[in-house]
């Protein structure tokens, strides 16, 4: 099967494997273990950040940050299709309490003037802003990178609200990657940023937040009240290591197959692209075909292709690193003999 429903799906390298064998281990929760500590320490110093956490998920690592940043009544602004508002399970108000307010961006981006007008004045009747979330790579705005031109604005608006700046940067070494920048040029828009190792880098389990001493020292404790301290992390924390600072490299990799995975698909007839890809992720529309999303993801998993519904008539495909370049050649014949049938 060639499986391009996420790039979550990707197996550990032998290298990965072979360390996690031989990783030097102690007890985290003391924060003894030298292998998360040089994975913390080395994530810090990537992302330009003066400490860094070690957390199980992307998700487990917005939600550290929003319960960090947030008081119980405060509002969160983020963009109306933003991961931590669509895909987390209604977490920041069933741990941190706080309410959500959308703006609707474009490509993922949100105009700093709407986000000012959505910062919260002070009224008796109002709750506060409390903080402002960014996302880049844009998952459901199809990988679009928000440009970094976009995040300082945002940011600088925010700051002179007093107003702190999140960034989910899931896939943020895919923007960096895209954009040609350090990925130091995104992430110093922000207080705070959370980046995943189990995505386009490959590592099986694992993120990173990144912010001030004072930030992690918080979000330490709120990880353990999550039940996210972890003992002898360093075998999962020795594949992470790799993963951030190999595995980064090699993404323009996918993204070249994300763009001939595109035109493949563009040159099928009944089929079309819902947007152009950026990085990874390619959206494709099945409405001319007179089939569901649901209909077409079926029929093409039994033509040896996984991929994922991404609305009523969109398909999302997702490229990484053990998808070869000829397999997404075969990936775009099962497609064409799809949209045939």
């Amino acid at each position: 099967m060639i499986d391009l429903r996420s790039d979550t799906v990707t197996k550990p390298t032998d290298e990965m494997r072979r360390a996690m064998y031989a990783a030097e281990v102690g007890d985290d929760v003391y924060q003894e273990d030298p292998t998360v500590n040089e994975l913390e320490e080395t994530a810090a110093e990537i992302l330009g950040k003066e400490k860094a956490l070690f957390v199980t998920s992307g998700t487990q690592g917005n939600q550290i940050a929003v319960l960090t940043h947030c008081r119980p009544g405060q509002e969160l602004l983020l963009e109306e299709e933003s991961h931590i508002f669509y895909y987390e399970s209604g977490a920041v108000a069933a741990l941190a309490g706080v309410q959500t307010r959308t703006i609707a961006g474009k490509k993922g981006a949100m105009d700093p003037n709407d986000v000012l007008n959505a910062i919260r004045t002070e009224d008796i009747h109002y709750p506060e802003t409390g903080l402002i979330c960014l996302e880049n790579t844009h998952n459901r705005a199809g990988g679009a990178v928000i440009p970094v031109e976009n995040m300082e604005a945002v940011y600088n608006t925010a700051k002179a609200n007093n107003v702190p700046v999140h960034l989910d940067g899931a896939r943020l070494f895919n923007a960096a990657a895209a954009a040609g920048v350090d990925v130091k040029e995104f992430a110093k828009y922000t207080d705070t940023v959370q980046i995943c190792l189990s995505k386009g880098l490959g590592a099986p389990i694992g993120s990173i937040i990144a912010g001030s001493s004072d930030f992690i020292k918080t979000a330490r404790k709120w990880r353990k009240r999550l039940g996210g301290g972890m003992r002898q992390a360093g075998i999962i924390a020795a594949p992470g290591l790799i993963a951030l600072t190999k595995m980064k490299d090699r993404l323009g990799e996918d993204q070249w197959n994300a763009r001939i995975l595109a035109e493949g698909i563009e040159s099928i007839p009944g089929m079309k692209l819902a947007r152009q890809p950026e990085t990874n992720i390619v959206v494709a529309d099945v409405t001319d075909l007179n089939i569901t999303s649901e209909e077409f993801v079926k029929k093409l998993r039994s033509e040896g292709v996984i991929s994922g519904t991404f609305g009523p008539t969109l398909v999302r495909f997702v490229t990484h690193y053990d998808v070869s370049e000829d397999q997404i050649q075969k990936a775009i014949e099962a497609i064409a003999k799809v949209a045939k049938d």
